[in-house]
C-alpha cells in the first residue's frame, strides 16, 4: 500500500510539474508578443510551439482564461483578450496601486545594497547606450526589458505578500502584452525609461518615500501614454 500511494504521489508531483511548465510556456509567449492581442490558437497549434503535452496545455488553460489571459471561443479555440483602452487602463491602474504601495515595504525591509546595484547598473547602461556606437541594440534593449521585468517584481515582492505578488505578475503579463503590441523599443525610448528608473531609485537609495513615488508615479503615467498611442518628452 505504501508503495502505491508513493507512486501516486509522485505522478500526482509530475503532473503539476508539467501543467506548471506549460502554463510558464504559454505566459513567455504573450510576455514576448509571440501570441498577439485577439489572436486565435488552438490547443494542439500550442503543443507544437511549446514543446508540451496536450494533457499538459489543457491543465494549463483554466488558469491561464480565470487570470484573463486567454478566453475559450466555443468551436474555435482560445484567443488573446484584445486590448482595448479599457485592458490598458485597467492594467496600468493596478500597477499604480500596487507599485506605489510597496515602496514604504521596500525602504524599510530592502537591502540598500541591491537599490545600489540597481541604480549603478542604470547609469552604466545609459552611459554604454550614450557613448558605445558599437552596441548590439537589439540585444541590449530586450536585457533592458528583462531587467526592468525582474527589478519591478522585487520590488513588489519586498512587501512579503504572495497574494499581491501573483496578482502584480499577471498584471505584468498584460503590460508587457501591450508593450509588444503597441510600443515600438528603440533607443530614445531605452534612454527615457532609464532615466525615469534612476529618478525613482534615486530616492529609493536615500530612503525618500514621498520623492520616490512622486518619480515613479510619472514613469508609470508616461508608459500608459505610450501604450494609448500619445507620445511623452524624452
Amino acid at each position: 500500500m505504501k508503495d502505491r500511494s508513493t507512486a501516486r504521489q509522485a505522478s500526482a508531483g509530475s503532473e503539476s510539474s508539467l501543467r506548471q511548465l506549460a502554463y510558464s510556456r504559454i505566459e513567455e509567449l504573450l510576455n514576448w508578443g509571440q501570441l498577439r492581442p485577439s489572436q486565435v490558437i488552438s490547443q494542439r497549434e500550442l503543443v507544437e510551439t511549446t514543446g508540451m503535452t496536450l494533457s499538459a496545455i489543457r491543465e494549463a488553460v483554466p488558469r491561464l482564461e480565470a487570470e484573463g489571459l486567454l478566453q475559450t471561443l466555443p468551436q474555435r479555440g482560445l484567443m488573446v483578450p484584445s486590448l482595448d483602452v479599457t485592458f490598458i487602463r485597467e492594467a496600468y491602474q493596478m500597477r499604480r496601486v500596487i507599485e506605489l504601495s510597496a515602496i514604504p515595504d521596500l525602504i524599510q525591509r530592502l537591502d540598500r545594497v541591491i537599490i545600489r546595484d540597481w541604480v549603478d547598473w542604470h547609469r552604466a547602461a545609459s552611459v554604454r547606450l550614450t557613448t558605445d556606437d558599437t552596441v548590439d541594440l537589439q540585444t541590449f534593449l530586450r536585457d533592458l526589458q528583462v531587467y526592468d521585468w525582474q527589478m519591478h517584481a522585487a520590488m513588489v515582492d519586498s512587501m512579503e505578500n504572495s497574494l499581491i505578488s501573483n496578482v502584480y505578475r499577471v498584471t505584468a503579463i498584460k503590460i508587457r502584452m501591450t508593450a509588444q503590441a503597441r510600443v515600438r523599443v528603440t533607443r530614445d525610448n531605452a534612454k527615457r525609461v532609464i532615466a525615469e528608473h534612476i529618478a525613482f531609485l534615486t530616492p529609493m537609495l536615500e530612503g525618500s518615500a514621498d520623492a520616490a513615488a512622486l518619480a515613479l508615479s510619472r514613469h508609470i503615467d508616461q508608459s500608459l501614454t505610450i501604450a494609448l498611442g500619445g507620445t511623452v518628452a524624452n
